[in-house]
């Protein structure tokens, strides 16, 4: 039993560190390539779990070397357009001024029906209303509206608005992010002021504090 809990967690952070030097990009969005380097580590992560005969090597030499083929493979497409295109393939053009490409939607194997869904998530309802729609090689669809059916923007208005920045996270769960603090240039003195302002004496009542743009101190307790 011992010796299967070890194995586990072995094969469990070597298969994440494998991951993490992969990239984020295999998180957020994979690629066909991505996608099988990614089941075959799963697969492989497996196979020795359940094989306590199986040596632990068998796992690291070809996790090992499925990283390093991703990441080769990675550092080459984006040096070199026509490995870029190899591998990861093109974006495809579904709908053009309204009107829908039949040959791309063949070409990519993409239904009608797949299409409408995608639009509709899209908020979009009437295909000609879609300047241009985009099929990634992630498989997401990039719906561009017609300029008439976007919503208006302050600049459409002439309407000059302040730069907003990011609002800043100073406590989540009760824990002070002391770098968040450094960032606003602020001190846990200055924190705990405004906490006390507010009839908290204890950082563990809070489950977030964000430090807004415009000055404001938004909190959440528990």
């Amino acid at each position: 039993m011992l010796s299967l809990l070890l194995r586990t967690t072995f094969v469990y952070f070597l298969t994440l560190t494998a991951l993490r030097l992969m990239g984020k990009r295999e998180v957020g969005e994979l690629t066909p390539f991505d996608l099988v380097v990614s089941l075959m580590i799963a697969e492989l992560g497996v196979i020795v779990i359940e094989e306590r005969n199986a040596n632990l090597m068998d796992a690291v030499i070809p996790l090992v070397t499925l990283a390093s083929i991703e990441l080769i493979v990675s550092y080459l497409s984006l040096k070199n357009s026509t490995v870029r295109r190899l591998i990861n393939g093109t974006p495809s053009i579904l709908i053009r001024n309204g009107k829908i490409d039949q040959k791309e939607m063949r070409k990519s194997r993409y239904s009608i029906h797949d299409l409408l869904m995608q639009l509709h998530e899209n908020s979009i309802f009437n295909p000609s209303d879609v300047e241009f729609a985009i099929l990634e090689t992630s498989g997401d669809l990039t719906v561009i509206p017609k300029s008439q059916q976007r919503g208006l923007t302050p600049q459409d208005l002439g309407v000059e608005t302040e730069y907003e920045g990011i609002p800043t996270i100073l406590i989540t769960d009760g824990e002070i992010n002391y770098n968040g603090l450094n960032d606003v240039n602020l001190d846990e003195a200055w924190l705990w002021k405004e906490l006390q302002k507010r009839g908290i004496n204890d950082s563990k009542d809070i489950m977030l504090a964000v430090l807004e743009t415009n000055g404001n101190l938004y909190l959440s307790t528990k």
